[in-house]
This record gives C-alpha cells, sequence and structure tokens, in this order.
C-alpha cells in the first residue's frame, strides 16, 4: 500500500508565497508510484488539504483528513514551509508528538538555525568565520554612531528571524540606518545588524540518508542588485552557476565546513550554507534548514550538478526516516 505523503506549505510569515512554490517543487519530485501526495496549507486560520481541486480541513488531533467517507492519515510530512512555524520548531514539535516522521531538522537545530544571531555565535564558538553583528530587540535603546562605529559601513539590517531577505536592508550612510531597523522590526521582533562582508558568494547544500553525509557541488550567486535580495532570489534577477568558478581546494574546504555545521547542529534532510568567500577565506552568512525546492532552486540545481536526481534524494530521504521511526518504535 502506497504511503500518505502530506507536502506541507504556507506559514504565518511573508514567506508563504515562496513556500508555496517550493510546495510545488517538491510535490513534483516524490515519486508518485511509490507514494500519494497531498498538498497541505498551513496558516493562522485554518489547516486544509488539496483533495480533488477542493480544499478539505485537516484535522489537527492526529494530522488526517475525511474524503468521501474514508479517513487518510498522513503517514510522512514533508515540510516546505520557509518561517514560523515550519522553520522554527514550532510544527517540528507537533510532528514528534503524533510520532509523524518529517523531513527536515528536528525541534532544537530548527529554532536553533532560525535565529540568525544565536545561530551564527553558537558556529562562531567552534571557530567558523561569521559576519561581526549586534542584535536588536523591540523596545532597546540604540545609538546610530555607536553601531556604525563598532561595525563600520555599509551594514546588513534584517529580521534575526525569517529569510527570502524580506525587508533586509543594505545601509551604506548612518543617517538611514534608523529606517531599516523600523522596517525590520515590522516583520520580526527581533533585528540583527551585520557588518559587510564583501567578496564571492556561494552556497553548499548537503543532506544525510542510510548512505550518509552527501555534500553537494556549490552554487556562485551572481548579481548586479546590492546584494541577494528578494528580487535577485525569485525575480531572475541574478545569474547562479553550479559548480562555482572557485579553486577545488577551496570548494573542498567549504563543503568540509558544510558537512561540520550539520554535525554541530545536528541537522536532519537537507540543508543549505550560505557563505561569502572574503580573501579566499570563506565567512558563514547563514544556515537554511528549509531551503527553497523551486525548480530552479539552488538544491535541484547543485542535485543536478552531482549526477543525481531530485526524484532519487526525496525518495532516499523519506525512506530514511521512515526507517527511523520504525526502529523507534520497535526498540
Amino acid at each position: 500500500m502506497k504511503k500518505n505523503i502530506a507536502v506541507v506549505w504556507g506559514g504565518y510569515s511573508s514567506e508563504k508565497i515562496v513556500s508555496e512554490k517550493s510546495a510545488e517543487g517538491v510535490s513534483s519530485f516524490i515519486d508518485n508510484d511509490k507514494y500519494n501526495t497531498f498538498k497541505v496549507r498551513i496558516d493562522r486560520d485554518s489547516w486544509v488539504v488539496e483533495y480533488k481541486n477542493n480544499y478539505l480541513p485537516v484535522n489537527k488531533n492526529d494530522f488526517s483528513f475525511t474524503a468521501e467517507d474514508d479517513k487518510i492519515i498522513f503517514d510522512f510530512a514533508y515540510n516546505t514551509i520557509h518561517g514560523t512555524p515550519g522553520e522554527d520548531g514550532l510544527l517540528q514539535g507537533y510532528f514528534d508528538m503524533l510520532g509523524i516522521p518529517y523531513s527536515n531538522c528536528g525541534v532544537l537545530a530548527s529554532a536553533l538555525t532560525f535565529n540568525k544571531y544565536t545561530s551564527n555565535n553558537f558556529l562562531k564558538s567552534f571557530g567558523i568565520k561569521v559576519a561581526d553583528s549586534v542584535l536588536l530587540r523591540k523596545g532597546d535603546k540604540f545609538e546610530i554612531n555607536t553601531i556604525a562605529e563598532k561595525l563600520g559601513l555599509p551594514v546588513f539590517v534584517k529580521p534575526n528571524v525569517g529569510g527570502s531577505s524580506f525587508a533586509t536592508t543594505k545601509v551604506k550612510v548612518a543617517l538611514k540606518m534608523k529606517d531599516a531597523i523600523i522596517e525590520a522590526f515590522n516583520e520580526a521582533p527581533e533585528v540583527i545588524i551585520e557588518s559587510f562582508v564583501k567578496g564571492t558568494e556561494v552556497t553548499c547544500g548537503c543532506y544525510e540518508t542510510e548512505k550518509g553525509i552527501t555534500v553537494l557541488p556549490l552554487t556562485e550567486v551572481v548579481t548586479e542588485n546590492e546584494f541577494f535580495d528578494y528580487g535577485a532570489k525569485y525575480l531572475g534577477e541574478v545569474e547562479e552557476i553550479t559548480p562555482a568558478r572557485i579553486p577545488v581546494k577551496l570548494t573542498l574546504e567549504i563543503q568540509r565546513e558544510t558537512e561540520r555545521i550539520y554535525k554541530l547542529i545536528g541537522a536532519k534532510g537537507i540543508i543549505r550554507a550560505d557563505y561569502i568567500i572574503m580573501d579566499n577565506t570563506p565567512v558563514l552568512l547563514e544556515v537554511n534548514t528549509t531551503p527553497g525546492m523551486t525548480a530552479t532552486s539552488f538544491i535541484p540545481q547543485q542535485v543536478a550538478a552531482a549526477g543525481l536526481t531530485m526524484k532519487d534524494v526525496i525518495t532516499e530521504i523519506i525512506e530514511t526516516e521512515f526507517n527511523k521511526y520504525k526502529n523507534t518504535q520497535s526498540q
């Protein structure tokens, strides 16, 4: 009997529109000969599943739905929510309590990496190079000139939790920093201000199955925009080159660093680590535990460059988690 796979998308943040595209991508990658695939949308008002051109309510008590007098229970959740509650550990806790296997990192790794400031300082303690930064919470008093003196200019101002470059601003003069901070606070309750790191931007995917850890080829990100902003990410204002045009030695160093990060945070499923190469030294920007999964996203590009297929990778991830769950149940 085929297992029922829920491709979960939506969420409570501005990244919902990106999540929908990732759900479409993942749904197209899943092997329909092995699994029944259903798209489940989660938002603050409702949890619904697409079924034969209709939207049916999802029963949160056991993650199921009823259609044509049949109760269908989801056996597995492939999480494509970017932002809360799918990338910060909240949804993972729900699945853990129900005993439902899922595709990406667990509660701790998700919560850690979702908080950019905490994540980068955690990894910094293990010798991984990150940009200098300042954290602000709503209500904190701050002096623009003091921040500029500490970090230099330009700086990046962005929500401390979130992604897809929403409410992210490159600030070149101190007078414009306050407006950028206000904009970021409109997106999240914490704001991170990071020193500018100049160099070549690259990103590296990594995942683990029963076969072990696979580190993917790097993608080089080239854009005429001020930085890799929303337009560059989703509106085609970028050139993405896989594999990256950097020396083999540097590629191997970044791949080893990404694998090390994977182990340090206790990752699961597919992650992506983003870097700036400055003076031949990789500087970690952030770790993404729910990377974009459209047909043209970085991960599918890197999987293809590695000579693999997304269908096989997704199948291996699903089956690995099923086997982990079965082993846990038999103990």
